[in-house]
């Protein structure tokens, strides 16, 4: 769990360094097998979308984590890295509100950035 804690710390600084928006981290350790946090931003166009990609990719390649599998692609508005122990979406604005994963994880622990 504390490499998992690492990796979503990591995975938020890269995407807060550019300018992602409303970062959120879920706690779902306890509830899923699927992974232990899930972090979701917003990013605010497509080019910004490439960026972020590109950061968490970076920065957690540089602590020696490659994704698992990257779904979505240069069009896409919703983009689903998975690291296994962490998964990082990264919506556009009109999707993150459709998709709502926040209230869709609700069993899951809302945990603070600073607190990771």
């Amino acid at each position: 769990m504390e490499q998992s804690r690492e990796m979503a710390k990591a995975a938020c600084h890269a995407l807060s360094d550019k300018k992602a928006e409303d970062i959120r981290v879920i706690d779902i350790s306890e509830i899923s097998t699927l992974a232990d946090y899930f972090i979701i931003a917003t990013a605010a166009n497509s080019n910004q979308i490439q960026a972020l990609i590109d950061a968490v990719g970076e920065e957690l390649g540089k602590k020696g984590h490659e994704a698992k599998q990257v779904e979505g692609n240069r069009n896409s508005s919703w983009i689903l890295m998975d690291y296994c122990d962490i998964i990082v979406h990264i919506f556009s604005k009109e999707d993150r509100l459709f998709y709502d994963l926040e209230r869709i994880w609700t069993d899951g622990k809302s945990v603070e950035v600073s607190e990771l």
